[in-house]
């Protein structure tokens, strides 16, 4: 390949990446190269099909489409449409079944007897306020002082300390800034104005955002085996770990993994739900996904059905990372690569990873999209054969 022929050379091929490509193809008329070093586009919301079911599933795990922002619903209507999936959790605790996030009524459900939303509210108040957390010092203290004791102990001790391999006692109150308590028995797990899940799958996204005559997608490709080949003064949009870019001269930045175990299950329903989370410890995975719940609109083979049980473990450097972990070092580690961002030249950084923030679909879309309005378009100046 010869990258000498593109604009804008664009390293990863998730949905910041492809944001950023689509635009600059699209409405700039740039030429765009798109590396990446999997061999599948979309990133972490690549979907599939399982061959032996015809079940579409998420091969990195559910992914559920929401957001506030009109822009962004509208911009990806002109790639797909959506369903009207609306997303709701079950979590499993010591044999019972609570719908999350916890609300009305995982709280009468809980504590054995109806309450309206005035004695609910009063009564977690009063489980706060025997605690007298004046400044919380960890995760657990800081969970405690917004939801109380009893349904911190049942619904996010055992379940944190598998998600963090690691007692929350130990964990900083940074963590969590909010848990979120509803007073009602509203049981969407969203509130946000626009949800659903893309109607044809999420990788039919991505293959109509990439069909440009502009956009040549390289798959199998390592950035870091080619990026001699790359003349200077390319613009190169990086969506990959920061770190990694710098040959980790600041050092590791931290991150946890997901594994998932997947199973074709003999059962029309294996658990009635799209996700399943078990709070207690003494159960290893985190959650169960069953992926046919997706999408109850399709029709399927009947007898079988296809889950993921789900374990979470920190990241080592081959395994890919989905969470940042967020320590004060690697907060500190950051601002060391972001400094050596900034002296990088024509060197954009951003996603998931190459921001080091955990972004959900909506949020790396907006964040593409206010780069590629605040930096793309300033860096080229006007659309390809524009007068000048």
């Amino acid at each position: 390949m010869d990258m000498r022929d593109y604009d804008l050379i664009v390293v990863g091929a998730g949905f910041y990446g492809l944001t950023i490509a689509e635009r600059a193809a699209n409405e700039l008329g740039r030429k765009v190269c798109v590396l990446e070093r999997r061999t599948h586009i979309g990133g972490n919301s690549y979907s599939e099909k399982d061959p032996e079911t015809g079940i579409e599933f998420h091969t990195y795990g559910s992914h559920l489409f929401h957001t506030n922002s009109e822009e962004i619903w509208d911009y990806l209507h002109k790639f797909t449409t959506f369903t009207s999936y609306r997303h709701r959790v079950v979590t499993v605790h010591q044999g019972k079944a609570y719908p999350m996030p916890i609300g009305l009524a995982t709280i009468c459900s809980f504590f054995g007897r109806y309450m309206s939303p005035t004695e609910a509210r009063a009564l977690i108040e009063s489980q706060v306020a025997a605690e007298d957390f004046k400044t919380p010092a960890n995760l657990e203290e800081k969970a405690i002082s917004l939801i109380g004791r009893p349904l911190y102990d049942a619904f996010i001790k055992g379940y944190t300390k598998k998600q963090w391999q690691t007692d929350p006692k130990e964990l900083p109150a940074g963590i969590i800034t909010r848990l979120p308590v509803r007073f009602t028995f509203e049981d969407g797990y969203f509130s946000d104005k626009y949800e659903g899940l893309p109607t044809d799958g999420y990788t039919a996204i991505f293959e109509r955002m990439i069909d440009s005559p502009l956009i040549d997608v390289k798959m199998g490709v390592d950035f870091f085996e080619i990026r001699k080949q790359i003349p200077a003064g390319k613009l190169i949009v990086y969506t990959g770990p920061l770190d990694r870019y710098f040959d980790y001269k600041a050092g590791a930045l931290g991150w946890r993994t997901l594994d998932f175990e997947k199973e074709v299950v003999p059962v029309d329903d294996h658990q009635g739900t799209s996700v399943l989370n078990y709070a207690d410890e003494s159960v290893p995975y985190t959650r169960v996904h069953e992926f046919k719940h997706l999408h109850p609109e399709r029709k399927y083979h009947p007898g079988k059905s296809v889950i993921y049980r789900e374990y979470s473990r920190f990241a080592s450097r081959s395994d890919e990372p989905y969470y940042p972990i967020n320590t004060a070092n690697d907060l500190k580690t950051l601002e060391a690569y972001k400094a050596m961002a900034e002296m990088e030249p024509n060197f954009i950084t951003g996603g998931r990873l190459g921001s080091y923030k955990y972004l959900d679909m909506h949020q790396a879309i907006g964040a593409a999209l206010k780069t590629f309005r605040g930096q793309i378009v300033p860096f080229f100046g006007r659309s390809q054969g524009e007068a000048a």
